[in-house]
């Protein structure tokens, strides 16, 4: 069964997309912790993160790193945190979430930003890559 992620790799399902590579994207989270919250998903669908063979989580994470560093530098943080949950798509996905406080984190917090600001924000942040 194809999951969310994997329309929306196929182009099935619109995205706000901040990096790609031929394994991997990175597209804004549409129901946000936080202002550029961020998610890192393997075009290869796999359920659960150690279920990846080591190659492909290697280069998962060199990825998240990558769009991290970006997010930082375009979205005012004081770090970038990450988290592996995946419980709401079986199809592995990293978390990437721009923090000024613990609360940033909390998955039951949750933003609302308009069409038009997620798609600045998403150039932002390719601007930064």
């Amino acid at each position: 069964m194809s999951t969310i992620f994997s329309k929306i790799i196929s182009g099935e399902l619109p995205a706000y997309k901040v990096a790609e590579s031929d394994d991997f994207l990175a597209i804004l989270d549409i129901n946000p912790n936080a202002k550029g919250h961020t998610l890192c998903i393997p075009k290869q669908e796999v359920n659960k993160i150690f279920d990846l063979d080591n190659e492909t989580y290697k280069n998962l994470m060199i990825f998240a790193k990558k769009v991290g560093m970006a997010l930082e530098e375009a979205v005012p943080c004081k770090r970038v945190g990450m988290a592996v949950i995946g419980l709401e798509v079986p199809h592995v996905h990293v978390h990437l979430i721009p923090l000024n406080k613990m609360k940033d984190m909390d998955f039951g917090n949750k933003l609302n930003f308009s069409h038009d600001q997620l798609s600045r924000l998403a150039e932002e942040i390719k601007e930064c890559l």
